[in-house]
Parts: C-alpha cells; structure tokens; sequence
C-alpha cells in the first residue's frame, strides 16, 4: 500500500519507558558574527568540505567530493525547483506597501480567460490586512486577495489571478523574487536566480533550496560517472517550516513541518539495483534523507517503495535507526534545528559537536550559501537507546 502521509517526530510513537529524552539544548551552539554566508562561492563547486570519516575531521573543497564517494555508489538527489515565492506588492486603494510569501498550492478555479490558484501563504504589511483585501503585485500583473485566514495559524489562504496573457505560474515567475533565508538578510538579486537553484532543478514546488544540493557541478557530476557512480534523485518539496527554530524542550513535543515528496518507480529499481551490488546509497541533503527514510519498505531491509505527492512530518533525532541512507552529504545548520538533530542522528551526537567546532574554529561558512560536510558512512548515535523504525512508529497512513 502507498502511504497517504507519514507523520510524528520518530521515537514519539516508538519510545519505551525507560527510554532517554532526546533534549533540544543538546543541538545548540554559540556561531561568531560574521560566519552566515550570504553569498554563494564563486564557483558551485568551491566551497569548503569538512569529511567526518568516524572520529578523523578532514578539510577538503566540494571538488574533492567525488573522490570520497565509493566507486558504483548510487547518489541521490532532491530535484525541486525553488518558486519565486516572494510577492512584493501595494494595497489596492491605499497603495500601502504588502509582501506575500506563498507556501503551497491548494486548488484552481476560475475560468481559461481568467484563472485563479488559491495558495496558502504568509502576508504582511504596513496596516492589518482583512479578508477580501486585494494586493496588487508587480503594478497589478498578478493581483492576491485574501480568501480565508487558517485558524490557529498565521497562514492565510490568498486567491492569484493574472491580468495579462501569463499563466498564475508564469506570471508567479516573472513578478516573483526568490526566497532567501531570513538570515541571509538582504534582497534578491540576479545571481540568486541561478545560484540558489540547483543543477537539476525539475519539479516547481519549494520555498527554500535543498541546500546540499547547491554544491554539485557539472564537473563533481562529471567527477561522479567516472567513478562509476549513478546519480538519481527523489523530489521533495522544501517548506518555510525547514527554517523554524524547535522551541519545546524535548524534541518529540516540536510540531514538526508537513512536507510533500514522491519516490518514483525508477528511483526504487535505482536503489534495488545498487543493494544487489552491495553499493551504498549516498544522500545529497537532509531532505532526501527525510524522503527515503519516510518510504522505506517495511518488508525489505535498505530499500523503499514508490511513493507518489505523500506528506512527511518524519522528523529524525538520535537514536533513530536509518533503514535506507548510508552516506551523507550536508550544510552546517540552525542551532536547535531538526536538521542538525537528523545529522546528529546520523553521525552521532558528539562526533557533530566535535565537527561543528573544528568548523567554527577553522573558518567554515554555515547555513544555505555555506560549506558542506560528508559523512561517508552512518557512524549512529552514541549513549543513546537505538529505536526501532516500523511503519506504525514511523506514522505511515
């Protein structure tokens, strides 16, 4: 059976008594001014990479990477387009200045000459906006208005409608800015549109870049089918919700994100290749971890099954037992973040304290435009019960 949703931060439904709590403050740590890169490399390839090869640290270059990926390995890919998600707009009437971020798209309506797309989304602006409020984005080529606010939330349901000949999608790409992480902390500009995009970006849908993956050139690509090695990719859209700092004690009580991805057909037969081999599967990115581990086969140990436009609120902490991904590749993260307690799930939570500062203390960049690390092998966590992954536990519906 193909799963509608996956749902729960792993070791909620799976914990015993007994079993030790995963606390957040094990995730944090104090980064120096100065240390957010908000700017790409100059080349893709050219960032630093930091190797966890068990207990050694090593510091290479991205382009190094291939080097440390074993020969007929299989790598797999997020490929998720960013969406021009950011919409910067006026008021109708007071000419007020407004902003709508959108998140994800509900349904379409309308009519061939005049189409509307409802979206959920996030607005601001000078005055409270109220539904039925009308933005004008891009001097009225795309136009919003407020539908619905969601309760208990601060999402808004807005309703986009073109006045031209684009498409709402079109019109979307051609009136929208792309979405930088807040931390970036200025305006979009023409390099981001290329750069904050990855190479094999295919399927629109995301509102923040699968970071990792930001990484790979044509030349580590290349670098790759030399070594024998295969690269396929998964789509998973990546939400605002990648971003939002875990604010309750204990991990398992964070209201973790819903995110929509697909594991198709040739990804499997990619993966069921590769276990006949004995070669291991490489993710680029926290997010094709969240992918794979969501559609793991409960019947078949290190391989998934198809999946098709499923939600995921898998959410990854030590003492999780991985049943797909063998080896990693991954940005520095958010202190207090999901995704640094799936890397230190991965790696082991004191050996990513120890990587961390080796890569505070030698200069590294963090977060979306920063440098990356490798872990070419699951190394597990340490001191911590191992959890059992089941499709019950995992939440699979």
């Amino acid at each position: 059976m193909v799963p509608r949703g996956i749902q729960g931060c792993e070791g909620r439904a799976s914990r015993g008594k007994g079993d030790e709590s995963v606390r957040t403050a094990e995730f944090d740590y104090e980064l120096p001014p100065g240390r957010v890169a908000v700017r790409p490399p100059l080349q893709r390839d050219g960032g630093r990479l930091l190797v966890v090869d068990g207990d050694e640290l090593l510091d290479r270059h991205v382009r190094d990477l291939a080097s440390f990926v074993e020969p007929g390995a299989l790598v797999v890919v997020n490929d998720t387009r960013v969406i021009r998600a950011r919409l910067l707009g006026k008021r109708e009437g007071s000419g007020g200045r407004a902003e709508v971020f959108l998140l994800a798209p509900r349904e379409a309506s309308g009519t061939e000459s005049e189409p509307r797309v409802r979206w959920r989304a996030m607005a601001r602006a000078s005055k409270p906006l109220r539904v039925g409020q009308r933005i004008e984005i891009d001097g009225g080529h795309l136009v919003a208005t407020i539908v619905a606010r969601v309760e208990g939330e601060r999402a808004l349901e807005v309703e986009l409608t073109r006045t031209g000949r684009l498409s709402v999608e079109e019109a979307i790409e051609a009136s929208g800015h792309v979405p930088l992480p807040p931390y970036v902390a200025r305006d979009d500009d023409e390099e981001d549109a290329s750069r904050y995009q990855t190479l094999f970006a295919r399927a629109p849908g995301a509102v923040a870049a699968p970071t990792a993956g930001l990484h790979l050139s044509e030349a580590v690509l290349a670098a790759f089918a030399a070594r024998g090695v295969q690269v396929a990719s998964c789509t998973l859209h990546v939400g605002l919700g990648t971003f939002e700092p875990v604010t309750a004690e204990d991990l398992d009580d964070h209201p973790m994100h819903a995110e929509t991805f697909t594991v198709d057909a040739d990804l499997v037969a990619a993966i069921d290749a590769a276990r006949a081999r004995g070669a291991p599967v490489v993710a680029i990115g926290t997010t094709v971890v969240r992918a794979l581990e969501s559609a793991a086969d409960p019947d078949r140990e290190g391989q998934v099954r198809e999946v098709r436009g499923a939600e995921t609120r898998l959410c990854i902490q030590p003492g999780y037992r991985f049943r797909v991904v063998d080896a990693l590749v991954t940005n520095f993260h958010l202190p207090r973040s999901t995704l640094l307690a799936l890397v230190s799930a991965f790696a082991g939570l004191e050996r990513v304290r120890a990587a961390y500062a080796h890569a505070i203390a030698s200069d590294y960049r963090f977060y979306s435009y920063g440098d990356a690390m490798f872990i070419p092998r699951r190394l597990g966590p340490q001191g911590l019960p191992e959890r059992t992954s089941s499709p019950t536990a995992a939440g699979v519906t």
